[in-house]
């Protein structure tokens, strides 16, 4: 049965929340340029200056420092024809402990022919209880290439603190050409310490992530990526599911598990794409 909105603690308090968007599009002339921006609090962009080697940077942030249960955020991002350009975050998405209510965030990345956008924020981190509902949709044309990376972590563990309790509902849906090529969701709620420890779940591990190539020539890519994984310390593989290649990764570090799938990712920005073989400056900040 569904739950009236009205019955989370949230509303029944009169506890203030946020309803903010965040609007981009960026299009190529004589070279990719932003051509339309349109934000609400708490969702800013900032555009720090383009490095002679790298794309176009857009550094998303959210002034209130993260995510509270009741909370709604829209993020858009498109990058038209022939635009090429990344996104990334200025620091750590933190999502933090609810009343009751979930926090929702829907993201909508939409690429266009021959246009190339890198999606590359910094990790979610879920603090104990906290209630997270993401949708996240990807469209890519034929011809455009998207390279996203995600990276979840259970729990504040620097203050010994694990996501036990609480809720996340995760969805991705990744479309080429407006048909739908690959799905994925995630369900977590009730005992999640139990969900996460079991061997045929998450086997114990405090962190994960996944890296996608949305592009004509994934296909291309499946083998050196798999045999790059298989050096990393931790759990990893890689597939290809319509033409989408997927590459997972979780362990019981959170560094390990970034530090595989950042490897990862920035070989293929290189390999692919002739960018540094690195991450956007604001993982190093």
């Amino acid at each position: 049965m569904a739950v009236d909105p009205t019955d989370y603690p949230e509303h029944r308090l009169g506890l203030q929340r946020d309803d903010g968007f965040l609007e981009v599009r960026f299009e190529r002339h004589d070279r990719t340029r932003l051509a339309h921006l349109a934000h609400h609090s708490p969702c800013r962009m900032l555009f720090p200056r383009q490095e002679p080697d790298e794309p176009l940077l857009g550094v998303l942030l959210t002034t209130s420092g993260g995510m509270i249960g009741g909370d709604v955020l829209r993020i858009s991002v498109e990058a038209g024809p022939g635009a090429t350009a990344t996104v990334t975050s200025q620091a750590a998405e933190k999502i933090y402990r609810s009343l009751g209510a979930p926090g929702r965030l829907a993201i909508d990345l939409r690429v266009g022919e021959g246009a190339a956008l890198e999606w590359l924020p910094r990790e979610t981190i879920l603090f104990d209880n906290a209630r997270l509902e993401r949708r996240v949709e990807l469209d890519v044309a034929p011809g455009g290439s998207l390279l996203a990376l995600d990276l979840i972590v259970f729990g504040r563990l620097a203050r010994g603190e694990r996501f036990t309790s609480g809720a996340l509902h995760d969805v991705w849906r990744v479309r080429r050409g407006g048909r739908l090529a690959w799905a994925d969701a995630l369900s977590l709620s009730g005992d999640i310490a139990a969900q996460i420890a079991d061997p045929a779940g998450f086997g114990g591990a405090t962190a994960a992530g996944v890296a996608l190539l949305v592009a004509d020539d994934a296909a291309a890519w499946v083998d050196e990526a798999r045999a790059r994984l298989a050096r990393a310390p931790c759990r990893a593989g890689v597939t290809l599911v319509g033409g989408v290649l997927v590459a997972r990764a979780l362990g019981a570090e959170p560094a390990h598990v970034e530090r595989a799938l950042t490897d990862l990712v920035s070989w293929l920005r290189a390999a692919r794409s002739g960018h540094p073989a690195r991450m956007p400056r604001f993982w190093s900040i």
